[in-house]
Formats: C-alpha cells, sequence, structure tokens
C-alpha cells in the first residue's frame, strides 16, 4: 500500500502546484504603426493595456479560486504524520529496581488519517453557490469597469479633439490679424493709414498668440490624461501619432429615442445591474450557509498509526487502524448562530434595496442623456446655421475696412464674433459626441464592438 499512498500524495501536490501557477507578463504594445489615433483605436488599447483591466481580472481569478475552494470540501481530507521522540521517564516513575525498566528509550510513530463529511446541514453546497455566484459578479464587476473605461477614454479623446479645434482656430484668427497688419503697415507707409490701426492690430495679434498659447497647453494635458487611461508608459502618447480630426460634419439625425426600450435594454444588459443581482444570489445563498449550524455534522474518519520503541523501521505488526462515524450537534452557543443569521438576512435585504435604487438611477440616467442628446443637437444646428452668418459678416466687415466704408473696431468685432462662433461649434460638436457616447455607456452599447462573440 506505501507506493500507491505516495503516488496519490504526489498526484494531489502536483495538482494544488498547478492550480497556483503565475500568468505570464504582458509585453509592451507596439505604437510604431499608428500615425492618426482614432477612438475606437485608443479605447481597444485601454481596454488591453489599462492597469485597472489587469486588476480586474485578477479580482475574476480569486473568485475563480475560491470556488475551487469550495468545491474542496466535498472531497475527503488525507492526512500523513510522522515523528520520532526521544523519551527520558522521570525517577519516581520507574517501577521497582528489582524489575529492569529502560528509563530513556526511542520512539518512532507513522500515520495516515482520512476524513470525510457527510453532511454538514447543506453548509457546502450554499458555500459553493456562494462562492459560483461571487465568480460571476466579479466577472461583471470587471465587465463594468471596462464599460466605464470606455467611456471615460471617449471623454478624454474628445476633449483632446476640441483642445486641438482651438488651437486651430487660434492659429487662423493670428494668421487672420497677421495679414491685417501687413496690410495696415503697408497703408501706414504710403500715407494712407493710421499708426493707431497698426497697434490696434499688434493687440490682437498678442491676443490671438495667447489663445493659441493656452489651447496649445490645453491639448498638451488633455493628451497626458488619454495616455493615462491608455495606460501608456509614462501617460504620454508617443512622437508621431497625432489625434484624429473633430468630425464637424457629422449628421446629428432629429429623431429622439424613445426611453422605454433603452432603459429595458439597460436594465438587461448593464453589467453593473447584473452585478448586484449575482450579488443577491450570492447574499441568499449565505443566508442558507448561516442556517447550517441549526443542523448536526456528521463525518466519517479512519486511520492507520503505527509506533515502535528503538528505531524506525516499522513493519506491518506496528501499526493498528482505527474507523469512526462522528456526528456533532451544537445545541447552544451564545445565541452567536441566530445573529450570524439575522446579519446574513440583512445583508441580503440591503443588496435588494441597493438593486432597486440602481434600476431607478439606471432610468434617470438614461432619460438625462436622451435629453442632453437632444439638446446637444439643436445646439449643433443653431452654432452652424451662426457660424455662416456670423462669417457673411466678417467677410462684409473686412471688405469694407479695406475700402476705407468702415472702422477697424468693427472688423475687430466681427473677427472676433467669428472666433467665437467656430469655438461654441466645436464645442457643440463635442458635447454632441460626448452626450451618445453617455447614452450609449448608460445601456450598456459601447461594450459590444469590444466583445468576442
Amino acid at each position: 500500500m506505501k507506493p500507491y499512498i505516495f503516488v496519490l500524495i504526489f498526484v494531489l501536490l502536483a495538482a494544488g502546484g498547478a492550480q497556483g501557477s503565475e500568468q505570464p507578463a504582458a509585453a509592451a504594445r507596439d505604437l510604431s504603426g499608428i500615425k492618426v489615433l482614432d477612438l475606437a483605436t485608443a479605447q481597444d488599447i485601454a481596454l488591453k493595456d489599462n492597469p485597472s483591466m489587469a486588476a480586474a481580472m485578477a479580482r475574476v481569478r480569486q473568485a475563480r479560486a475560491r470556488v475551487r475552494q469550495a468545491a474542496a470540501a466535498w472531497w475527503p481530507s488525507l492526512d500523513l504524520t510522522g515523528s520520532g521522540s526521544h523519551v527520558r521517564l522521570p525517577d519516581s516513575s520507574l517501577p521497582s529496581p528489582a524489575v529492569p525498566y529502560p528509563q530513556s528509550y526511542d520512539e518512532y510513530t507513522a500515520g495516515i488519517q482520512a476524513a470525510w463529511v457527510l453532511f454538514d446541514g447543506f453548509y457546502r453546497s450554499f458555500s459553493r453557490q456562494q462562492a459560483s455566484f461571487g465568480e460571476k459578479s466579479a466577472r461583471d464587476a470587471r465587465r463594468d469597469a471596462r464599460r466605464l473605461l470606455v467611456s471615460s477614454v471617449a471623454r478624454a479623446f474628445l476633449n483632446a479633439q476640441l483642445a486641438r479645434t482651438k488651437v486651430r482656430i487660434a492659429r487662423a484668427d493670428k494668421d487672420f490679424y497677421g495679414q491685417q497688419l501687413r496690410d495696415a503697415e503697408n497703408r501706414y507707409k504710403v500715407g494712407t493709414g493710421a499708426w493707431g490701426d497698426v497697434l490696434n492690430i499688434k493687440v490682437q495679434i498678442n491676443s490671438a498668440k495667447t489663445s493659441l498659447m493656452l489651447a496649445a497647453r490645453e491639448f498638451e494635458a488633455a493628451g497626458y490624461g488619454l495616455a493615462a487611461l491608455m495606460g501608456l508608459p509614462g501617460a504620454v502618447l508617443p512622437p508621431g501619432i497625432d489625434l484624429a480630426p473633430l468630425d464637424r460634419n457629422i449628421d446629428t439625425g432629429g429623431h429622439e429615442e424613445n426611453p422605454e426600450p433603452l432603459i429595458a435594454e439597460a436594465l438587461a444588459r448593464r453589467p453593473d445591474v447584473r452585478r448586484l443581482e449575482m450579488q443577491l444570489h450570492e447574499s441568499k445563498a449565505a443566508t442558507g450557509a448561516a442556517k447550517a449550524p441549526f443542523y448536526p455534522k456528521l463525518q466519517l474518519a479512519g486511520a492507520v498509526n503505527g509506533v515502535r520503541l528503538g528505531d524506525a523501521a516499522l513493519n506491518s505488526d506496528d501499526f493498528g487502524n482505527t474507523v469512526s462515524l462522528r456526528m456533532a450537534w451544537n445545541l447552544f452557543a451564545g445565541g452567536a448562530d441566530r445573529a450570524r443569521l439575522f446579519e446574513a438576512r440583512q445583508k441580503q435585504r440591503e443588496i435588494g434595496l441597493t438593486l432597486a435604487d440602481l434600476r431607478n438611477q439606471v432610468a434617470a440616467e438614461i432619460r438625462q442623456d436622451i435629453a442632453r442628446l437632444a439638446a446637444a443637437r439643436e445646439q449643433v444646428r443653431l452654432q452652424r446655421d451662426s457660424v455662416k452668418l456670423v462669417e457673411e459678416n466678417r467677410d462684409l466687415a473686412k471688405n469694407e475696412y479695406e475700402a476705407g466704408e468702415t472702422s477697424l473696431v468693427r472688423l475687430n468685432e466681427a473677427q472676433r464674433d467669428l472666433t467665437t462662433t467656430h469655438s461654441r461649434l466645436a464645442q457643440a460638436l463635442v458635447a454632441f459626441h460626448l452626450a451618445r457616447q453617455n447614452l450609449l455607456a448608460a445601456t450598456g452599447r459601447n461594450l459590444a464592438r469590444f466583445e468576442k462573440h
């Protein structure tokens, strides 16, 4: 029997070691082939490289290991023991001097014990259910972290696009006044222009340079935030990568979404809702496990033990065996069992109320995002109309000023209105894109393109 016992122990140890193996570290991503970074690519990189996603996956693996731990309770336990002792008896314990008896001797023992729980008040069943629902909850928590990360990347990317657009607007404003400065200086040289116009235009150029500098710094800062979400080393975008420009010609449509189907879809699809549903099932299983101490516990146990004096060469004559069926039933524990059961029921109640509150929050979020999307759509339409009007007005003021029919003040005012309106249009477009991304996140649709089918 000895060879079989050692083979069994080796197999169990090897299986335990295989389950504890570490996952290889992911290699750094090569982005050298990307010249223009679009939103979908940024989101895909973030989902693969953001450290928080790896941490969420580690939590899933922890929950999976807890399921294996709960399943292990269904198997018998097997323990191998052994000892070697040198014993010296006190003088007072020795028999009569006439009877020879060793005062000191060596004692060697070896044994193997097995125990198998046959009934434990359904604790193992509920414990395994609890661990299984915990694993599902961890998976849904990871999916919810992915949903929120995709939404955060969209927000950071759109803010970076807005800053990039402001840079373009400020540069165009500076170039416009640069041309006006050259014309004003030429008119002043030939005596047809005033020096005050030259000074005024220089002030406008400095203002445009200030706006350009601030927009460039804002774009730089937005790039750091985006790179951090993407999980890039040092939170810096690699050199040579440019952002895709803001889509200014997007068709915003005119159809407003019906909230009721979207709310139903969100409640069925969103991982944070599903996570709380799994936690509710987990709490119900925990309540069942808390009832286990009210039942008796039945265990089958067996042991083979050997003892030999003098040397460690134990043989079959030195071994004996024991087989027992044990029953234990705690009749009173000071009320601790009832308190644990009450605590588990209150935990179940808490999660149920939290789930109901989350469902209300989801419904409110959907309705708010639909309202914001409709407002952003109307804002884009109004700003597009305004851009056409102020462009025409600025060109008219420019022609009148060059013809000497109006003052520089009117031209400055028209140019300032044009710059402001272009900025407002960019903000309205970003608000529309962001409102649409928020609605996709609120319904859980923003993960669809990144999930494997």
